[in-house]
């Protein structure tokens, strides 16, 4: 396995630039005290979308319920949502068949239909609120094209969506699945063998973030960002928790929620091997000029998000954006065999180099009709997700021998978008009533008790890094 020289923490150099963050906002490095308070009903260790979710529910459920809310402090070790969540594809894409396929097999139909319909219901969640609150973070319904690029994995795509529509899921019923030169025409994608079409959203997540946060302050939560936790340990008496600073001292809190995603084991050691943080990279490529101008054809309008599958472990991601540019993400082909550059990396200050120039002339090496377009990659990221063994978050309270009161939901694998809001509604309704009815309660793959806490199953991404590199070559011929 991978070895990182020391626990996970994020990273004290500059993070690479990122497009959602090229605009911040004034709540990025705010502090609501000069000073930590001495003690929280609940802290929140983690300002992306986990931690501000959690803080939104608990106040929105503690006024739903006529109790006053509990007091809440945020400690971020950077800026807000300068993690995962400010560094992503910008997808809010539901997966409508394929963990509902891969659950099939080890639960019933019942669970399958919870993991695929909890996805699902998140894209409607979300809209709900940025209407309600009108908040500006380019909010779209959208199609997704999903294409596969190789007979294989066409096949086997075509059988697994034929599976969960015969069990009945709900979520694959509308999927419109093409094949051979119809696949090409619909996604306008050059060597497409299949293409799935289904609903799903994109967005601009930090401004979405930023202005739950924004709310969350302004109701009484103490944001302290630039305020890097470096332990959480039960108090000595045995009562709460005490949460030391790298630089600002420590505090007390009758409970702990660790929504700290691919940095999780430098907190919670003994999940080093279950969510391990993974370094992705992402780009914009943006239009030089207008391409309709000296005689040049305008390009093909894209209007779908798109999911790129070249085999079944090289994808990449893109959405095109209201300005012409296109964020686009994966860039595996280049990268993946090298393991110490991407598994169990939290250093998101530096690109991945083998794929620094994976993204130019992507639009025009892809699509249809884009061979002349101008677009050229204007800006490259990296950011740290947290890939959990199993692909499944952890939700709930932590099983720790020592003392009550500490919990977490991190671990989104790359998949976090559509399974965070309604993973923190469970979080906050556990918080306040020590339970969760049934109809809002997390798909039991996401749960932590403490079989699944302490299994020694090997990291699924290094099962399948394994798998791959034992091709050799093979697997390095793409388009």
């Amino acid at each position: 396995m991978a070895s990182s020289p020391k626990p996970p923490f994020p990273c004290s150099a500059k993070a690479t630039d990122s497009y959602w963050r090229s605009s911040t906002l004034p709540i990025d490095t705010h502090r609501s005290t000069e000073n930590l308070p001495d003690h929280a009903d609940i802290a929140i260790i983690g300002a992306g979308y986990s931690g501000t979710s959690i803080a939104h529910h608990l106040l929105a459920e503690s006024a739903r319920q006529g109790r006053p809310a509990p007091s809440i402090v945020i400690l971020e070790a950077r800026e807000a949502c300068s993690g995962a969540t400010g560094r992503n594809g910008g997808h809010l894409k539901p997966d409508p068949y394929l963990r509902a396929a891969r659950v099939l097999e080890t639960h019933d139909k019942e669970v399958a239909e919870h993991v695929a319909a909890f996805e699902a219901r998140q894209v409607q969640e979300i809209q709900d609120l940025i209407r309600a609150r009108g908040i500006d973070c380019d909010f779209e319904e959208t199609m997704v094209s999903d294409v596969c690029f190789d007979e294989a994995g066409s096949r086997s795509t075509g059988l697994v969506l034929s599976k969960v529509v015969a069990a009945g899921i709900s979520t694959a019923q509308g999927i419109e699945r093409s094949t051979g030169p119809e696949a090409e025409r619909v996604s306008g994608v050059r060597g497409a063998k299949s293409c799935h079409k289904y609903k799903a959203a994109r967005l601009w997540p930090y401004r979405l973030v930023c202005s739950m946060l924004e709310t969350c302050v302004a109701q009484g939560v103490n944001l302290q960002t630039m305020t890097p936790v470096t332990s959480a340990q039960p108090c000595n008496e045995g009562q709460g928790w005490k949460i030391t600073t790298a630089s600002r001292g420590s505090m007390t809190a009758t409970v702990v929620v660790h929504a700290t995603n691919g940095y999780s084991s430098g907190l919670l050691p003994e999940l080093r091997d279950r969510i391990v943080p993974v370094r992705g990279i992402c780009a914009r490529l943006k239009p030089k000029c207008s391409d309709s101008e000296g005689g040049t054809p305008p390009l093909p309008k894209i209007s779908d998000s798109y999911m790129m599958r070249f085999n079944d472990f090289e994808y990449d991601y893109l959405i095109p954006r209201p300005d012409g540019s296109i964020v686009v993400g994966g860039g595996r082909r280049d990268y993946f065999e090298n393991l110490d550059s991407w598994f169990n990396v939290h250093d998101d200050s530096t690109l991945i180099e083998p794929a620094r120039h994976y993204f130019d002339g992507y639009m025009q090496r892809h699509f249809i009709g884009w061979e002349n377009a101008s677009h050229k990659t204007d800006q490259v990221w990296t950011g740290i997700m947290g890939y959990s063994w199993d692909g499944f978050p952890y939700v709930g309270e932590v099983p720790d021998k020592r003392a009550k009161g500490s919990y977490i939901c991190a671990g989104f694998t790359g998949h976090g978008m559509p399974q965070i809001f309604l993973s923190a509604k469970h979080m906050a309704l556990l918080l306040l009533n020590g339970k969760v009815e049934k109809e809002h309660a997390v798909p039991v793959p996401y749960q932590t008790d403490a079989a699944r806490w302490n299994s020694t199953q090997e990291h699924s991404s290094l099962t399948l890094w394994k798998s791959v590199t034992k091709k050799g070559s093979q697997v390095r011929s793409r388009l």
